[in-house]
């Protein structure tokens, strides 16, 4: 799976940024990912700058799924499993058709529309291995979560333009962002207005630790909980928050 969104959109953290070797455009990382399953990849792309890729799983069994869903506005790509998924479609009220990607969007929706509870809370919520890029395009957001485990591997990167890339794909980050990526942070959340945030410790924040290769290039940067930087408020939950700001 692919999400290339759009600086303006977005907002990625400029510690992506290595300025030791150049990146494509988007336009190109997108051509790439397409070409390489040419019969078996479709993609989309909406208004300021977002588009989304989805490729069909190769034939070979694996307990985790690559899974696409579009619903109102609101696109999911979904990788991994979820342990507790019944559970969770009786939590929100859901068919037992449901899959991953469609709970996911459910949830994000909920979320957006002032839900009960905090983000982290709801994420946390979610048992598994699980990677998932979620992008509103009616409220041009882009949400994006990585569970603890280690199971899922997600990177992320910026393009020529500034722009940050999301993949599963290390070949697609490293062609496509050259040093300019990162693996993405397990147990941690994206939002397009908020940041990234740790769901595992909401209360504490993220430090930005320099990548650096064999050649002692720096390579955009790894993101490490900070155990002795507490954020200072507990974030508002409730009908009038808003659960972008955290």
């Amino acid at each position: 799976m692919l999400a290339i969104f759009h600086k303006s959109l977005s907002h990625p953290p400029q510690e992506l940024y290595s300025s030791s070797s150049a990146s494509a455009s988007p336009e190109e990382i997108l051509q790439g990912f397409l070409a390489s399953q040419p019969d078996d990849s479709f993609s989309a792309t909406f208004g300021r700058g977002a588009a989304i890729a989805f490729a069909r799983p190769l034939r070979h069994f694996s307990i985790h799924q690559r899974l696409y869903c579009g619903l109102d506005d609101i696109n999911c790509l979904f990788y991994g499993s979820l342990n507790n998924l019944s559970t969770l479609l009786r939590q929100y009220g859901l068919s037992k058709s449901t899959n991953e990607a469609m709970l996911v969007i459910e949830a994000y929706r909920t979320l957006r529309d002032r839900g009960p509870y905090p983000a982290d809370q709801v994420i946390k919520d979610l048992n598994g291995s699980f990677a998932f890029i979620v992008y509103d395009d009616k409220a041009q957001t882009v949400f994006v979560a990585l569970s603890s485990d280690g199971g899922i591997a997600l990177y992320w990167g910026m393009a020529a333009d500034g722009s940050v890339v999301i993949t599963d794909e290390l070949d697609v980050i490293k062609k496509g962002c050259g040093k300019s990526f990162a693996p993405f942070p397990p147990g941690c959340m994206f939002h397009s207005e908020g940041g990234l945030k740790s769901f595992e410790h909401p209360m504490n924040r993220l430090k930005a630790m320099p990548r650096v290769d064999s050649d002692g290039v720096i390579c955009g940067a790894n993101f490490k909980v900070d155990k002795y930087s507490k954020i200072n408020s507990m974030p508002r939950v409730g009908s009038q928050a808003n659960w972008t700001s955290w």
